[in-house]
């Protein structure tokens, strides 16, 4: 019979003797009255960009969903299955969030292979190919582009991301409607982990600028 990772029990050892104990009251609370987040962050699955870890949350305060690349798809209500769009769906009518954040980061897989047409499937279902299929249009644009290193297309394609998923936000109409009220922003940020610096987008020239730099 299989056993559970030694290591993640270990993990929770350590968090039930330290962070659970300082924190005891606050999670006691969000049990008895539920969350109330005021920020939702859509990041990628990749395990060295963890946004509770990058922006220090505590428990119930920030609500997020990660995904290959960070990715925000259009608004199709077409009765297919979609977990992104279902999240959005509940921070903003459940818990009424007040930010949405997509946060990219550097040497992404999911956009690399965006950069990598030749790259074979990783399985006959191909689900990474047809997910990063919706940045494709950038991705070619910007492999084209000579006057750019590998490096630099890499993390040029990583912000195009970012400013397409924000526009496809804008493609819900909940979204739009609120964005439009003053009742909900939209965010874009960008994570280095070689350095660990953080970029956010400007929201009016979507150029990514460091805060107080």
């Amino acid at each position: 019979m299989h056993t559970f990772p030694s290591f993640l029990i270990d993990g929770y050892n350590s968090f039930m003797g330290g962070r659970y104990v300082d924190e005891r009251e606050r999670y006691r609370s969000l049990a008895e009255q539920g969350q109330s987040p005021s920020t939702m962050v859509i990041a990628c699955s990749d395990s060295r960009a963890a946004p509770e870890t990058i922006f220090d949350a505590g428990p119930g305060e920030m609500f997020v969903i990660r995904n290959v690349a960070n990715i925000v798809p259009p608004y199709e209500p077409d009765g297919n299955f979609h977990a992104t769009s279902a999240a959005l769906e509940f921070a903003v009518q459940a818990l009424k969030i007040k930010n949405i954040v997509v946060m990219g980061h550097g040497r992404c897989g999911g956009i690399r292979a965006a950069l990598d047409p030749s790259s074979e499937p990783l399985s006959p279902g191909d689900f990474i190919g047809r997910w990063m299929s919706l940045v494709s249009t950038a991705a070619e644009q910007i492999q084209n582009n000579d006057m750019m290193t590998q490096g630099e297309r890499q993390t040029a394609l990583e912000r195009v991301s970012i400013r397409n998923s924000i526009a496809n936000l804008r493609s819900f109409p909940d979204i739009r409607e609120l964005e439009k009220e003053g009742q909900l922003q939209l965010h874009g940020a960008w994570f280095d982990i070689s350095t660990g610096e953080l970029w956010v987008m400007d929201g009016e020239t979507g150029d990514f600028i460091r805060p107080g730099a």
